[in-house]
């Protein structure tokens, strides 16, 4: 099951700011969430190290359970590191796309624009939060929803940033991305060990 719960709270259970609104909140509280937060005592056996890496790349890409381990699976049948596939992969589903290009505020936002309908990979629509986009792929924002509020924001470039993904090539101005290359290690911003998630599969 995916996480539907507060994302500032979940943020907290992490140990590390999962969305950008709740990096001001969690630099005032960086402890678990509850009455007690601040006094509990974390597990640091391998077995709970690994398995809280695996639940931060989870939570910050709003997967379920099974989704993640078939991200594995398919990561293992690559010729590259597995770890560095899985990111890949996970970078490359069309949720991930809007938020690393700026055209949506959260990872939850960018679900919500793709399975009401509102975006286009190579001019036809796409509500599957999951596709998979490959290099040399367009996606877009379909006409009719140009004049919705998100969209005109995303126009304006109101959630772009510096981090803006640079295997991307994002005109804000024109709603269009277009994905230039398969994502390396290196160009993704993702604030945990993804081999630790390896091992954890791997037991």
């Amino acid at each position: 099951m995916r996480y539907t719960g507060p994302k500032v709270r979940l943020s907290r259970r992490a140990g590390t700011p999962l969305t950008r609104k709740a990096v001001r909140y969690f630099e005032k509280r960086p402890y678990p969430p509850g009455e007690h937060g601040r006094r509990v005592r974390r597990s640091t056996s391998d077995y709970a190290v690994r398995q809280a890496e695996k639940q931060k790349l989870r939570w910050y890409y709003d997967l379920s359970e099974k989704q993640l381990s078939r991200i594995y699976e398919n990561a293992k049948k690559r010729p590259g590191r597995t770890g560095e596939e899985m990111i890949a992969e996970l970078e490359l589903r069309l949720a991930t796309v809007l938020l690393r290009a700026g055209f949506a505020a959260s990872i939850y936002a960018a679900r919500q624009f793709i399975s009401h309908g509102h975006i286009t990979v190579d001019g036809k629509k796409v509500d599957i939060p999951s596709y998979q986009v490959k290099p040399g792929q367009i996606i877009g924002v379909r006409e009719k929803s140009r004049t919705m509020v998100p969209f005109v924001e995303a126009a304006e470039g109101v959630h772009a940033d510096e981090k803006i993904a640079s295997y991307l090539a994002v005109s804000h101005k024109d709603l269009r991305i277009a994905v230039v290359d398969r994502p390396k290690r290196e160009q993704v911003p993702v604030p945990f060990d993804e081999q630790l998630v390896v091992e954890y599969y791997a037991r």
